[in-house]
């Protein structure tokens, strides 16, 4: 679990980063956590974006693809949204 430091670290660290996941009007399809997954697993943060054709909460999205691929929602702003999942390599070093 994320504290509100290492929270607004990693906020600042995925406005260097550009959005690699886009989930449309499918919604959170198997296809969509794996590319999720695989995203993570190579640079534990990830920024996504949910397309205006798909019409459910982008909270709600963030929230079932981190369950799914086992991450946390760092962020989620207008249709945007951060996740992080923290690997071997440690790619970022959270503040405590």
């Amino acid at each position: 679990m994320l504290n509100s430091k290492q929270r607004a670290y990693l906020k600042s660290e995925a406005a260097k980063i550009d959005t690699i996941l886009q989930v449309g009007k499918a919604g959170v399809t198997p296809e969509v956590v794996k590319s999720a997954s695989e995203a993570l697993a190579a640079r534990e943060l990830i920024k996504g974006c949910v397309l205006d054709n798909c019409f459910d909460d982008v909270r709600n999205i963030a929230e079932t693809i981190a369950g799914r691929a086992r991450a946390e929602v760092v962020q989620t702003i207008g249709r945007r949204f951060v996740l992080y999942k923290p690997s071997d390599k440690q790619r970022y070093t959270l503040p405590k």
